[in-house]
């Protein structure tokens, strides 16, 4: 295998003595925006033009439908990519086992290929080659791994965390703007208040969607604007559609 100089990998995140903060939860907070961002445009936009029949019913029915659809899709999309994430890894790990049996002088070599993008010589690299060689194999293969395949090992019960996660993220994202149809009796008042509502969460959720990530209050007013936009196309768009169709 051919190495390529890289950033260092961050799979083995430590709790330091000093002032250093990490966090493991990114996967999980990727999760919740993509879920409650789609739950809050995809949903929206189809009970805004459903709206156009003037049928409150026709617009909880068709949106209930979308809902659950929507996120046991969203819910079966993510545990399939994280299952797959998860076999990716394990099958590199193990051609990296076998490369490390049969094959030591190439993976020292590449060793010192790794090392020598960050500019450490082959002399200062050779202890360090020579102490991976000798010690344990399987540390040697989680050197590999780490520095050369830049693979973070996945947690074996991600793809059902991801899963629920995602998929409740979508569900909640999406129940909030229907509510309106659930109290009221026209649907063009209800999509007047749920339009309201929804403007309202799009602005918060995407300051904290970037506030949150970036932590800079320009990136959150960004974000919000961002998220706006994008959720006020995607509700426009169907309420044309479904109203040059009526």
């Amino acid at each position: 295998m051919t190495s390529q100089p890289r950033n260092p990998p961050a799979s083995k995140q430590k709790q330091h003595s000093n002032d250093e903060h990490h966090t493991n939860n990114g996967d999980v907070l990727r999760d919740i925006i993509i879920g409650f961002a789609d739950g809050l445009t995809v949903p929206f936009a189809l009970t805004a033009g459903l709206s156009s029949f003037g049928d409150t019913r026709l617009v909880v029915a068709g949106g209930l439908a979308e809902l659950f659809s929507g996120a046991i899709s969203m819910g079966l999309g993510a545990y399939l990519a994280a299952a797959t994430e998860l076999e990716h890894y394990r099958s590199e790990e193990a051609r990296e086992r076998d490369e490390v049996v049969r094959k030591p002088e190439a993976e020292r070599q590449e060793i010192f290929d790794i090392l020598g993008g960050y500019g450490i010589s082959r002399r200062a690299a050779e202890p360090l080659v020579e102490e991976l060689a000798r010690g344990d194999p399987e540390e040697w293969v989680r050197f590999m791994m780490d520095f050369e395949l830049r693979l973070e090992k996945p947690d074996a019960n991600r793809a059902w965390i991801s899963a629920v996660t995602m998929g409740l993220s979508y569900f909640v994202g999406g129940l909030v703007p229907m509510i309106p149809y659930f109290l009221m009796a026209k649907a063009s008042e209800a999509l007047l208040v749920s339009v309201g509502i929804t403007v309202v969460i799009l602005l918060v959720f995407g300051y904290i969607k970037n506030w949150v990530t970036i932590r800079n209050t320009r990136a959150g007013v960004r974000g919000a604007l961002q998220t706006l936009l994008i959720g006020a196309l995607a509700a426009g768009t169907s309420y044309g559609i479904v109203r040059a169709l009526n």
